[in-house]
């Protein structure tokens, strides 16, 4: 028996030492009081697919949880050799998507009269907007497979290539980090860890967050502009190339770059001067208020540049806009010679 189950009664002879052995125990990432988040058993690749023919998928060996039913409650399960699954024949005119999963029958709490767990091939709707099927309890989705319409082995088969999406979600022990992999799924409660892949996030009830507070925004010009003489000019900004807070920068006020929460942040300008430049000047005002300066250049001959940090301590909420001065009017200023840039230090 290749797969198997611990807390499961299975015929002959009920769980054996071997199944507990095997199977993943203890208290795993919960969902609920009485729920746990089913998934994947990072370690390896578990649970791999790959075409094996025509119309047959192997899944390679790996562990996992399963959850059932809220009174249920959760199966941890392995599956200790390759299995290979034939997936039915396509329909004639309709394409679908069908579904591996690993499925856990409980004749306590089932219609099954079956005590066991194994892997299976669901078949999605036939139709002309295939979805992958639903699923009933205690099931848990591994990969989902197209079928186009009139696939059969005498047509050539399934593409695998092109055929497999990896709908494996991972799991962990309860406190542990969350290994990247699968869909996009939400925290099951605040405070725990994932791993993006990149760094580690942390759930806050709403939305993953980086663990590592970071707060930045960097604001481009796509369009060139104009700039009077005599006077300071407060650039507007198109959009963002980087930026960790939506409210740090929106277009309905596109001159401002906003402290999402207090503390020392370090602001960075850099202007590239046209030729015929007299006394340029690049500064930056906080809330509306004074100047100061960051940078100055008494004649450009074309192509010259500033470029400046200077750090400033910022509430919440506060915001600082970029001005630049000349003595002579320019026009057709290139929308690349500036740009701007407000990053989080520490509280």
């Amino acid at each position: 028996m290749t797969v198997r189950s611990a807390w499961l009664l299975t015929a002959p002879g009920g769980q054996t030492r071997e199944d507990t052995r095997l199977a993943p125990l203890g208290t795993m990432t919960p969902e609920g009081e009485l729920l746990t988040r089913d998934g994947v058993i990072a370690g390896g690749n578990p649970l791999l697919a790959a075409g094996v023919g025509t119309m047959q998928v192997r899944i390679a060996t790996g562990r996992a949880i399963v959850q059932g039913t809220l009174g249920q409650g959760a199966y941890p399960v392995a599956i200790t050799a390759p299995e290979t699954l034939t997936v039915s024949d396509g329909h004639a005119q309709y394409g679908r998507i069908d579904s591996v999963v690993v499925k856990v029958y409980d004749g306590l709490y089932d219609t099954s009269g079956q005590t066991l767990a194994r892997l299976e091939v669901i078949k999605g709707p036939e139709t002309s907007t295939p979805a992958p099927p639903a699923l009933p309890a205690a099931t848990l989705r591994l990969w989902d497979i197209t079928v186009p319409a009139g696939t059969s082995a005498g047509t050539g088969g399934i593409n695998w290539s092109t055929a497999l999406a990896d709908r494996r979600r991972y799991t962990t022990s309860h406190g542990g980090i969350t290994p990247p992999g699968g869909p996009s799924t939400p925290g099951a409660y605040v405070g725990q860890y994932r791993d993006s892949g990149r760094g580690l996030e942390r759930w806050t009830g709403t939305a993953w967050r980086d663990a590592v507070e970071r707060h930045y925004v960097s604001v481009y010009k796509s369009s060139d502009y104009n700039l009077a003489g005599g006077r300071y000019t407060t650039l507007s900004w198109n959009g963002t190339d980087a930026i960790s807070d939506p409210g740090m920068w929106n277009i309905a006020r596109d001159s401002r770059l906003v402290a999402p929460v207090d503390g020392l942040y370090l602001i960075y300008t850099h202007q590239i001067w046209p030729g015929g430049t007299v006394n340029g000047r690049t500064t930056f005002i906080t809330n509306g208020g004074n100047g100061l300066s960051m940078s100055y250049i008494a004649n450009s001959n074309g192509g010259q540049s500033n470029a400046a940090g200077r750090p400033v301590v910022l509430k919440a909420g506060d915001y600082i806009e970029m001005q630049i001065y000349v003595d002579n009017a320019l026009t057709g200023v290139s929308s690349s010679y500036s740009k701007a840039a407000l990053i989080w230090q520490g509280p």
